[in-house]
């Protein structure tokens, strides 16, 4: 007799309760281990207080029955066997347990020739994961599976059942890999809110179509809005999810992802579309796309695209993305094929976008390819060669085509050891420029530039020991210093195409160049002096790191765009101090070189007494960027009010204008089986006007219920809310007019 091998449906239940939740669950009750028998021991061996065998054919026990196997164990309190009819009986107090699950019920049937097993009056645990219930009977039935009567499902404590799920009947068939629920009800305190009359779910680890949990939203952007997503497994490498999304102010919305994967291809493939927006300006559909591809060719090379694009300016700021911020000034296209090797790397790509609101538009690379090459010169130099070619062209009418071939041999000699490290290097910087100009322009249709660039770098670190109250500490000293050498050329018969300012910090003070890209090379002949300081405890965590560095020009560069009115650079510093395990400090400055005054500064000061607890003061200034001042200040505090509330709120204010620009609180009640948020913001809503330009003073304001019961997945929107931040500015990826 394998009286167990009629329990294995047992365990397709287990699976289908028992899907790993994202969120914190209940602590699991303690299950004590089944006994079972060692190694694939085949036999059943039955124990009781009491045991009759009447020739061979019925046997009865009693008192304290343990029925155990290799798979699971039963106890009860009294068993009958008849061999001649393969039945067997139990009462009292039976408790079946394996490694998974454990049933109690009052009495279990079994008749071995049917393959048919019935238990009545059940109540389940699951032993590693905070699933628990009950049903009015089980029966398992070896050809046609399992049926449960009257059972319900919950992850809340016992006697703590917030939120749970009954149905009047649920299946399990064997060979099948969907189970199927009628007159299903899910109940919040006991209360009735969700009738199902039928649903299939899947009882494998296996990916399966079918409904996703769905997604509800209020804001004033879209009213009421309800997505319901729905997964299509087309293939085991790939699949599609449909998400019909219902707004009560707009309308219906069709949001699709394909994903794809294969041993050498992957991607994603989205689409967003909304063929009639009742709020929106223009009588036109409005969609969004977005394309992620990967390939690896072969050992070396690696194929990639990236493709986005949007109906309008304004459609990430009224209907949202799961991929876009409001922040976002351009949504890039682009394709790259890239070769990698020990010495060598090659990158080519078509680099194209769209822009978001009325931003200048700026020069697109079709194509712009880039080689690196690196090789041991010597026994402790090394050689490398850096080159780009690249045409640059822009949908402006009034913007010129050029293209750009740019080639860098470089000489280095890098030393190193623990206590300092000292780098020098020299290099030619030669460009070749073909512009598509008019004859009467300034710029020059064909023309080069060779400049030549040294460098010395050298960094000491000095330790010594402290004792301070008691502790021991490490304070470090390091200094460094660069001396840079570049060579003046007149570079004002160039365009500018993919060259803006560097903004400097105090890293930034080292890297030998004010501009990004190769348009302006400024010349230079120049001193960095730095220096950081670092304490650090016994553990060598550290405590405080400050750093101070400043440029001495001991020439004043020739480059009209980068000329100093001083003989050094503005004061850089920067602070990040662990006051103790709680309170910390992190600060960044530039004072500019002759009045002191303020340039660049910012600020954070953070209490962290645990993980749930946190208040921060933060600050920004920046003097001129985009020819715009930005002063703002902010605090964010995030704290338990009690055992299972939590209270979260930011507010950001700016200086300059006089006004909040974000306003956001939410309040969480969190148990170990289900929560509820609730969230408040007023935000600027940064729309764009007819003519591209964008609103800086028109405010939203949004409120969000959100519900999660643990157990039976959770969302994602809520991750999103708390983590969107909703400032107003916006940089361009281009700063070319």
């Amino acid at each position: 007799m394998s009286l167990f091998r009629y329990l294995v449906p047992l365990l397709l239940l287990t699976s289908c309760l028992s899907h790993a939740a994202e969120a914190p669950l209940c602590p699991v009750p303690p299950v004590s281990e089944p006994e079972l028998l060692a190694g694939d021991n085949p036999n059943i061996v039955v124990t009781a207080d009491k045991a009759q065998i009447n020739q061979d054919t019925l046997a009865f026990f009693s008192g304290n029955v343990d029925i155990q196997s290799r798979d699971a164990q039963i106890h009860a309190q009294q068993a009958t066997y008849n061999k001649r009819e393969q039945f067997l009986g139990a009462t009292g107090d039976i408790r079946y347990r394996d490694r998974q699950i454990e049933v109690t019920s009052d009495d279990l049937f079994l008749d071995a020739d049917s393959g048919r097993l019935n238990l009545r009056q059940t109540q389940y645990r699951l032993s590693a994961y905070p699933g628990r219930g009950a049903a009015g009977s089980i029966g398992i039935n070896q050809r046609e599976g399992i049926v449960l009567d009257d059972v319900t499902f919950t992850t809340c404590p016992a006697g703590q059942e917030d939120w749970a799920l009954k149905a009047g009947s649920l299946e399990l068939s064997p060979g099948k890999i969907w189970g199927e629920a009628k007159h299903t009800r899910l109940y919040i305190a006991d209360v009735p809110v969700l009738y199902l009359p039928y649903f299939s779910f899947p009882v494998t680890d296996r990916r399966q179509s079918g409904l996703l949990f769905p997604k509800f939203t209020s804001s004033d952007r879209v009213g009421l809005s309800y997505e319901q997503p729905y997964y299509w497994n087309i293939a085991p490498n790939m699949d599609l999810t449909l998400s019909p999304r219902v707004m009560t102010d707009r309308g219906v919305q069709l949001k699709t992802e394909f994903r794809y994967l294969s041993r050498k291809h992957q991607g994603q493939l989205n689409l967003e579309y909304l063929d009639n927006d009742r709020r929106f300006e223009l009588n036109e559909a409005r969609y969004a796309y977005r394309l992620s591809h990967l390939s690896q060719l072969s050992e070396n090379w690696l194929f990639s695209a990236d493709i986005n694009d949007i109906s309008d300016d304004n459609y990430i700021v009224d209907l949202g993305s799961d991929f876009y911020s409001r922040a976002d000034t351009h949504l890039y296209q682009t394709l790259k094929l890239d070769y990698f090797s020990e010495t060598l790397s090659l990158n080519m790509q078509l680099r194209d976008f769209e822009i978001i609101g009325d931003h200048p538009e700026s020069y697109r690379t079709l194509p712009e390819i880039k080689l690196n090459y690196q090789v041991p010169f010597g026994s402790v130099a090394h050689f490398g060669l850096h080159s780009e070619l690249a045409y640059f062209d822009s949908p402006d009418p009034g913007k010129h085509a050029a293209s750009r071939f740019h080639i860098a041999p470089t000489l280095s000699l890098p030393l190193s050891n623990e206590w300092g490290e000292l780098l020098g290097e020299v290099s030619v910087l030669h460009t070749r420029y073909h512009q598509d100009v008019a004859a009467d322009s300034t710029l020059a249709k064909n023309t080069s530039r060779t400049l030549g660039k040294a460098r010395l770098y050298g960094a000491i670190n000095f330790e010594r020991t402290l004792n301070f109250s008691g502790q021991s500490l490490t304070q470090t000293l390091e200094p460094k210093m660069q001396y840079l050498y570049t060579s003046y050329e007149d570079q004002s018969e160039i365009g500018l195409y993919d060259t803006n300012r560097l903004l400097n910090d105090y890293d930034g003070l080292f890297r030998g160049q004010s501009f990004a890209g190769l348009d302006r090379i400024s010349d230079a002949n120049h001193l960095t002096v730095g220096l950081t300081s670092r304490l650090m405890d016994e553990s060598e965590s550290e405590l405080l790191r400050a750093s101070i560095g400043q440029i001495f020009y001991l020439q004043t560069p020739e480059m009209g765009n980068a000329q100093q009115n001083s003989d050094r650079s503005a004061l850089a510093g920067e602070l990040d101090w662990r006051i103790n395990n709680h309170w910390s400090l992190q600060t960044e400055l530039q004072l500019g070189a002759e009045d002191q005054a303020m340039e660049r500064s910012s600020m954070s000061l953070n209490y962290q007494p645990s993980a749930s607890k946190l208040l921060q003061a933060t600050y920004r200034y920046v003097e001129n960027i985009g020819n715009e001042e930005i002063e703002q200040a902010g605090f964010t505090v995030a704290w338990p009010l009690a055992k299972r509330w939590q209270w979260v709120a930011r507010w950001y204010h700016d200086l300059t204008q006089h006004r909040s620009i974000e306003t956001y609180t939410g309040l969480q009640y969190d148990s170990c089986c289900w929560s509820i948020r609730l969230v408040a913001q007023r935000y600027l809503s940064n729309r764009f006007d007819a003519l591209g330009h964008q609103n800086t003073n028109e405010f939203e304001s949004g409120i969000s219920l959100q519900f999660e019961f643990k157990g039976m997945g959770s969302s994602d929107s809520a991750r999103s809310l708390l983590d969107e931040g909703l400032f107003g500015y916006r940089q361009p990826y281009f700063v070319n007019q």
